[in-house]
């Protein structure tokens, strides 16, 4: 094997590649990254039996082969080299990488031991990749992340004609994200559960592409994936049970309140500077104004007025600071809309675009703190 290839190239493909291998694998090859060689592509592979990545990228080949490598080390390298053409070839038992005056040596595993990667099912519509990793994000932030919860650690993903519903949560928050896609089948209905951090890590990586890939294995395999301009990933289904999200989300609320995104944001994190770990951050809602207040007592304390517009009657409540400002980072918009029904109940976050218009394809719920009297 002989390959020369760019810098940035290598480096991003091998850790889009990377990202997937287990940490503790169960076979010493599973830490491996699958580097393939021809005289029509240069191809990265990592599978450890759940998630399989695979990338493509142009490359100069002037003697084709196949090799695997530790494939955290090759990421940290490739990563770490300067921004020269790489040149790889194999010398004896080493994938042997040069780059400018930098060589490094990486000891090779056999490659006939690999297993195979599972082969993408049948596609069953595509999407704007830009809609696709932009959605993704935006409800990632909301799953859970307790190993012990399994249905909290996905993302729901349903499917009805020309639109897919994305959910997550964690029991503290929910999102819930609408778009459109053009499915081959007008008439597919279907769902399932996939692991919230293998589809937000490899749905960045499809930001370049123009659009995504989506396909669904028959219930049996349980297998989904995604491709997209050389990339491609499939993942198994989480087999459990996800909540019944919707009869959480509020029909209609008592009172609106419209603000600066960046304004909100940037007073949140001004304020919570003087609140202990887990602290809640109390909002107080009132006409033409919002406070935020934290920190009580001896100790030390902090509050900032911002504007905005209210509907309805005003009202006092308080949040978890993470979970609002993840709410309000994915709400993708310049202002953006708070529902409440009651200070004791839920809130909803939703974008209002340049125009005024309320946009509720995107909704992130937020449970309140209780506050002591």
């Amino acid at each position: 094997m002989k390959f020369q290839v760019e810098r940035d190239v290598l480096a991003e493909a091998v850790a889009w590649a990377a990202r997937t291998l287990p940490t503790r694998p169960a076979q010493p090859m599973l830490a491996g990254l699958l580097i393939e060689a021809d005289k029509n592509s240069f191809t990265l592979s990592a599978f450890d039996y759940e998630v399989s990545s695979r990338v493509s990228v142009d490359a100069g080949i002037s003697e084709g082969g196949k090799v695997l490598v530790s494939g955290k080390l090759f990421a940290d390298i490739a990563r770490s080299l300067p921004n020269q053409p790489v040149t790889g070839s194999i010398n004896g038992s080493r994938l042997e990488l040069k780059c400018g005056r930098s060589v490094f040596a990486l000891p090779t595993l056999p490659p006939d031991d690999y297993p195979q990667l599972p082969p993408l099912p049948k596609t069953s519509g595509s999407v704007k990749a830009k809609t696709f990793s932009e959605s993704v994000a935006q409800v990632a932030v909301a799953a859970g992340r307790d190993d012990a919860l399994p249905m909290l650690t996905g993302i729901r993903v349903e499917i009805e004609g020309n639109t897919i519903t994305l959910a997550a949560t964690d029991r503290y928050r929910l999102a819930v994200k609408e778009f459109n896609w053009n499915p081959n089948d007008p008439k597919i209905s279907t769902a399932a559960l996939v692991p919230a951090r293998t589809l937000a890590e490899g749905a960045k990586g499809f930001l370049n592409s123009s659009e995504v890939l989506i396909a669904l294995a028959s219930d049996n395999d349980r297998l989904m994936g995604f491709e997209g301009e050389g990339r491609r990933t499939t993942t198994r289904l989480l087999d459990a049970e996800f909540p019944k999200y919707r009869s959480l989300l509020p029909s209609e609320s008592s009172s609106t309140a419209d603000v600066s995104t960046q304004e909100l944001l940037d007073a949140l994190k001004r304020v919570e500077l003087v609140a202990e770990r887990n602290t809640p951050i109390r909002l107080d809602f009132k006409k033409n104004e919002l406070v935020l207040r934290a920190g009580t007592g001896e100790e030390a304390t902090a509050e900032e007025v911002i504007g905005l517009t209210l509907e309805g009657e005003g009202l006092e409540i308080a949040f978890n600071a993470a979970y609002l400002k993840d709410g309000l980072a994915s709400v993708n918009a310049p202002t953006t809309r708070l529902s409440f029904t009651a200070a004791s109940k839920p809130a909803v976050l939703s974008g209002v675009n340049s125009d005024g218009v309320n946009d509720e394809s995107y909704r992130y719920l937020i449970m309140p703190v209780r506050l002591a009297g």
